[in-house]
């Protein structure tokens, strides 16, 4: 028993789920043999994890101790850091614009008209299985460019964030994101067009690299995994409201799309201009030197009760350790870096590689798929982006009562289960294009039952 109490708090101090204790396991025999193979995982990741605190050992890639402002200071939220953070999460409204904005504009017709006009032509002489009539590459490109330099950007953002600090990234991340709007806006051909989401793609790039790393510096650590979802949520909020812009502009005709379009400018200014008033992260402070600035903004954040002394110097020994690191990309591929480095790719690898984005990005087009008008198509994209809103408020609730790991597994378990009920959906609906409503598709879901039956 001594050495079970033992592990139970390490992991405790790890803030790492601990195995259930053999009181519990006796009581619970049908989880018995999971949790006897989750226990010895979390025996050796517990062991890794106090290596890696030593900041001598860990160079600073994970160099934190056992903190003890997990329970005291750590917990206490205060208006001032409640507020900077709130500002500092509406970096996320950009990106949630971006995804809701482009899926809609690109089934408007006088944005097709426009700038592609061979989608246009397949578009009105389509008589069936509509997503085709958009195969094409400079369509593309429009969409593709904002990411392509999302990517190019985040690879550098990590360095200004470094030497300039978390709020010069959000900064230069909001104009020139605000900059690509505005070109978006009053476009006149396709060269505008792909300069203006290619000056978006590095405001995302810079926002979303230096937003999360701002909050969870910020957030008090106990709950710093509610803190963090408040990008996410801003991200929620910018896709509906996209969606509904979207819903509004499909009915003006000829220059609808220039206000969904120009209208990024909107959440951009908002970001900047919180921006402005931030202070920068006390880590960030202490890594550029400043380090009474760097207190006084702890202070500021966590109340002139709270004892600053213990996170403060745990802030001081991570950067401390962090300058020693000469080549960090070399550090991580290290046999001991493995598991940490094989999550932090795989995870969001495979929350990609389900496709789940691709559904958000391009919801209108799949609606219009399976035989919803134009409006209608608009509309289900904005249920979809309020059920995803509502899904963050849930987990932004679980995150910090009840870990990580649940919230994985259940998002993993729904989106197997909804995502493979939409794959019977698309085979079995005919796709075709409905002028309003699903009436079309729902007439031809009747006939061919007819016909079954009367076979």
């Amino acid at each position: 028993m001594a050495d079970e109490e033992q592990h139970l708090l390490k992991c405790q101090s790890y803030q790492i789920p601990a195995p259930h204790s053999s009181t519990s396991l006796a009581n619970s025999g049908s989880r018995k043999t999971s949790n006897n193979l989750f226990s010895g995982f979390q025996a050796w990741f517990s062991d890794h994890w106090q290596k890696l605190s030593d900041p001598k050992m860990a160079g600073g890639v994970f160099a934190v101790e056992a903190s003890p402002t997990a329970a005291g200071s750590g917990g206490k939220i205060t208006v001032a850091v409640f507020f900077t953070c709130l500002m500092a999460a509406t970096g996320g409204l950009i990106f949630g614009y971006d995804i809701g904005i482009s899926g809609g504009v690109t089934t408007m017709e006088s944005f097709l008209k426009k700038f592609f006009p061979s989608v246009f032509r397949n578009m009105a002489s389509a008589k069936q299985n509509v997503y085709c009539v958009y195969d094409s590459q400079l369509l593309t490109s429009f969409t593709s460019s904002l990411y392509i330099a999302g990517l190019v950007a985040s690879l550098g953002a990590g360095k200004v964030t470094r030497a300039m600090g978390r709020r010069a990234s959000m900064l230069l991340g909001g104009c020139t994101f605000l900059a690509g709007a505005a070109i978006n806006g009053v476009a006149v051909n396709i060269v505008m067009l792909i300069l203006g989401r290619i000056l978006l793609g590095f405001g995302v790039g810079f926002t979303n690299q230096a937003t999360p790393v701002y909050l969870s510096e910020m957030a008090p650590p106990k709950w710093r995994g509610a803190f963090n979802s408040g990008f996410q949520f801003f991200i929620g909020i910018g896709v509906v409201t996209a969606n509904l812009i979207n819903y509004g502009t499909a009915r003006i005709h000829t220059w609808g799309w220039r206000l969904s379009l120009g209208l990024a400018a909107v959440p951009a200014l908002i970001m900047t201009v919180a921006a402005l008033f931030l202070p920068d992260t006390p880590s960030s402070l202490i890594q550029r030197g400043h380090t009474e600035l760097a207190k006084e903004t702890l202070r500021r954040a966590r109340g002139s009760s709270a004892d600053l002394d213990a996170e403060f110097e745990e802030f001081a020994r991570a950067c401390q350790a962090s300058k020693v690191v000469t080549s960090p990309y070399q550090m991580i591929l290290r046999r001991r870096y493995r598991p940490h480095l094989v999550m932090s790719v795989a995870i969001p690898f495979f929350q990609q590689m389900t496709g789940i984005n691709v559904i958000a990005f391009y919801s209108p087009i799949l609606f219009q798929t399976v035989g919803f008008g134009k409006d209608s198509s608009l509309m289900a994209a904005v249920i979809l982006g309020l059920v995803n809103l509502a899904s963050i408020l849930v987990s932004t609730y679980v995150v910090d009562r009840y870990g990580r790991r649940i919230l994985f597994l259940a998002g993993g378990a729904q989106m197997i289960i909804c995502q493979n009920i939409f794959l019977l959906f698309l085979l079995m609906v005919p796709t075709k294009q409905g002028s309003s409503g699903m009436r079309a598709s729902s007439k031809d879901w009747s006939l061919r039952r007819h016909a079954t039956h009367k076979g």
